[in-house]
C-alpha cells in the first residue's frame, strides 16, 4: 500500500462543510493540526461525535480558557537541550518536533510552535549526557514522534545509546503503528535496525499510543506484526478521554484487542490539564471507575495495565477512588519516594491531583530554571508559525 498523503491545512478536508472550515481556521492556527488520508478513512462522517474524528480534528472549544501548555512541568527535567532527567534511571531525548497525528489532546502540544525550542535536530549533547551518567539505564525517545524520523536518523541516535554498555532499554514513543501503519511495514530500513538493536539482552521497546479499538485495523496489525517479527517489544498507553474511550464497553474492547494483538496494555492516564482540552476531561472518580469497569470485562492480561497521573513530582498510581477517598502511590519518583502510599479527600469534581486537599505535604514543586533550555507556560495563547520539519 502507498504511503498516505498528508493534510496540513482544515481547508484540504473534503468532508467538513466551508461553515466548519471557517469556524475552525483560529483553532488550527492556535494548535496545529495536521493528519492523513489513510486516518481519515477510519471516521464516520456521518456521526459528529465520532470518536476517531475527535481525536484528530479540531473543534471549537479548544478555544476555552483552561490549563497550561506544560502541564507537567517539563521544563524543570532538561539537564541539556533535548535531554530530561527526571527519574533516577530514565533519560527522554526529545528528538523530534513533528508527529504523523496532532492529536488534539496532545500533552505536549507546545512542541509544535516555532517559539519552543525543546526537540533538538542535533541531539549530541543529550546523547553526551546520557553516555556520563552510568545510572540512567533506560532511554524513551520521544517527541513528536520519533517515527517520523528517516530511519537513517534514528540509525545514528540507537547507534549511540547501544554504544553505552549502562543502557539496557530503548524505548520509542510512537502513534505511527496505528496512525501511519505502512510507515512500519514498508521501511525495510527500520525494520532491519530494529533487528538489529532489539536483541535478547537488550530490547527495543516501541511504546504505541492507541486510544480507540477501530484504530486497530487490518494494517495496524500488520505493523504490530512487523515489529514483533524485528525482536521489538510493544506496549501501549493512552488517557481516558470524554468522549473518546470514557465508556466501559469501548476501554474494555480496546483491552481486549490489545491483548489479542500481542500488545501489552501498559497504562491508562488522567488526562492532564493541558490549554485547549477542557472538552476530554473527566473527574478523577469518573476515570477510576470507568477503567475498573473495563478490566473486569478482559482477562488477566488486559488486567494489567495501571491507571496514573503524570504530574510535576511524579507518575502518581491511582489504586483507589471510594467513599470521597483517593489511594495512590508513586509508582515514579522525581525524589525518589517510590511506593509512597497517600490517603487524600477527593472532592467529587477533582480531575487532577492538584486538586485533593492536603497534596502538598506529599511533594515539593521544583524550581524553575532560569537559563534558556526551555520556558514555555508564559507563553502568549495568539496564532504562532508552526513548524513542519521531518528528518
Amino acid at each position: 500500500m502507498a504511503q498516505p498523503k498528508y493534510l496540513t491545512k482544515i481547508e484540504q478536508i473534503p468532508h467538513l462543510s466551508e461553515d466548519e472550515k471557517a469556524a475552525l481556521k483560529d483553532v488550527a492556527q492556535k494548535y496545529v493540526f495536521r493528519v492523513n488520508e489513510y486516518y481519515l478513512n477510519l471516521i464516520d462522517w456521518a456521526d459528529p461525535d465520532d470518536p476517531i474524528r475527535r481525536l484528530v480534528i479540531p473543534t471549537t472549544n479548544e478555544m476555552n480558557e483552561y490549563g497550561r501548555w506544560d502541564a507537567s512541568d517539563e521544563d524543570t527535567n532538561y539537564v541539556v537541550k533535548g535531554c530530561q532527567h527526571k527519574y533516577r534511571t530514565t533519560a527522554l531525548l526529545i528528538v523530534s518536533e513533528v508527529c504523523g497525528a496532532y492529536c488534539r489532546y496532545c500533552f505536549r502540544k507546545r512542541l509544535f510552535r516555532a517559539d519552543v525550542k525543546e526537540a533538538m535536530s542535533d541531539v549530541s549533547e543529550g546523547l553526551e549526557y546520557i553516555r556520563n551518567t552510568p545510572e540512567i539505564s533506560n532511554v524513551l525517545l520521544t517527541g513528536g514522534d520519533p517515527l517520523i524520523l528517516s530511519a537513517k536518523k534514528l540509525r545514528m541516535i540507537i547507534e549511540e545509546l547501544r554504544s553505552m554498555d549502562h543502557v539496557q532499554i530503548i524505548r520509542i514513543g510512537s502513534k505511527l503503528p496505528v496512525f501511519n501503519p505502512m510507515r512500519i511495514t514498508e521501511d525495510e530500513a527500520l525494520l532491519n535496525l530494529i533487528r538489529e538493536y532489539s536483541t535478547e539482552q537488550k530490547r527495543i521497546y516501541i511504546m504505541a499510543h492507541i486510544n480507540h479499538p477501530r484504530e486497530i485495523t487490518d494494517e495496524a496489525r500488520q505493523a504490530f506484526k512487523a515489529l514483533h517479527d524485528a525482536g521489538a517489544i510493544v506496549v501501549n498507553q493512552t488517557p481516558v478521554l470524554k468522549g473518546i474511550n470514557d465508556d466501559p464497553e469501548v476501554l474494555g474492547e480496546l483491552l481486549e484487542k490489545l491483548s489479542s494483538a500481542g500488545v501489552t496494555p501498559y497504562y491508562f492516564f488522567v488526562n492532564r490539564p493541558v490549554a485547549g482540552n477542557a472538552s476530554f476531561v473527566l473527574t478523577l472518580e469518573e476515570v477510576y471507575n470507568i477503567v475498573e469497569q473495563a478490566k473486569a470485562k478482559t482477562s488477566g492480561l488486559g488486567k494489567r495495565v495501571r491507571l496514573s497521573m503524570s504530574h510535576t513530582s511524579g507518575k502518581i498510581e491511582i489504586l483507589a477512588i471510594e467513599n470521597g477517598k483517593a489511594y495512590l502511590k508513586y509508582h515514579q519518583s522525581r525524589d525518589d519516594e517510590y511506593g509512597k502510599f497517600m490517603v487524600l479527600d477527593c472532592p467529587k469534581d477533582a480531575t487532577w491531583f492538584d486538586e485533593l486537599p492536603g497534596n502538598e505535604q506529599y511533594w515539593t514543586k521544583p524550581e524553575k530554571r532560569t537559563d534558556d533550555v526551555v520556558s514555555v507556560n508564559e507563553l502568549e495563547d495568539t496564532p504562532v508559525k508552526k513548524k513542519e520539519k521531518i528528518g
